[in-house]
C-alpha cells in the first residue's frame, strides 16, 4: 500500500516547510527591524513585527497540516472534516505558491512547491476510495468479500419472475 508512506512523507515535508517558513519570515522580520528599513513611509518597527507574527502563523497553519498528514498516518484512515479541509486548502496555497515563485525564485522552487503539492494531492486522493477488512478493494457489506455468495449454477431462466411465471415486457 501507498497509502501511509505518502502520509508520512507529506506530515515530514510540512513540518519541515513549517519550520522553514517560520525561520524564513523571523530572520527576515530580523533584518527589517536591524536595518530600520521602509517601505512607503510604513514604521519599520511595525514591519519587523508583522513579518515575524505572519511567519509563526504560518509556521503553525503548515504544522497543523502536517499533524493532520501524520494522524492518517498513525491511523490509516483519510483526514476527516476540518482535517480534510485543511489538507485541501494547503494544497491550494502551494499551487498559489508555486505559481508565484516560478517568476520571483525560478525553476528549483516551483518544482519543489509542485511536489508538495502531488503528495498533497496524491495523500488526498489514496485515502478517498473505501476499502474492505481486509484491505482487497471491495466494500463491505452484501456486495463485498462477507456478502452472499453468488449462485453459480441457476436452474431458472432470467426472463421467469419466482411465483409468477414469465416476464411480461
Amino acid at each position: 500500500m501507498v497509502r501511509r508512506p505518502v502520509a508520512w512523507i507529506v506530515a515530514v515535508v510540512l513540518f519541515a516547510e513549517a519550520l522553514g517558513v517560520a525561520g524564513l519570515n523571523w530572520f527576515l522580520g530580523v533584518v527589517v527591524d536591524r536595518q530600520d528599513m521602509s517601505l512607503a513611509g510604513l514604521d519599520p518597527d511595525v514591519m519587523a513585527t508583522s513579518s515575524k507574527i505572519g511567519g509563526v502563523v504560518f509556521g503553525l497553519y503548515f504544522a497543523l497540516c502536517g499533524l493532520v498528514a501524520l494522524l492518517a498516518a498513525l491511523r490509516d484512515r483519510p483526514a476527516a472534516g476540518l482535517g480534510r479541509v485543511l489538507l485541501i486548502s494547503a494544497a491550494v496555497v502551494h499551487a498559489l505558491l508555486g505559481a508565484f515563485v516560478w517568476g520571483l525564485v525560478g525553476w528549483p522552487a516551483f518544482l519543489f512547491m509542485v511536489l508538495v503539492l502531488g503528495l498533497i494531492v496524491l495523500l488526498l486522493m489514496t485515502y478517498d476510495g473505501r476499502t474492505g477488512a481486509d484491505g482487497s478493494g471491495a466494500p463491505p457489506g452484501p456486495a463485498g468479500p462477507a456478502g452472499p455468495a453468488e449462485p453459480t449454477d441457476s436452474a431458472e431462466p432470467t426472463d421467469v419472475v419466482p411465483g409468477r411465471g414469465p416476464a411480461s415486457a
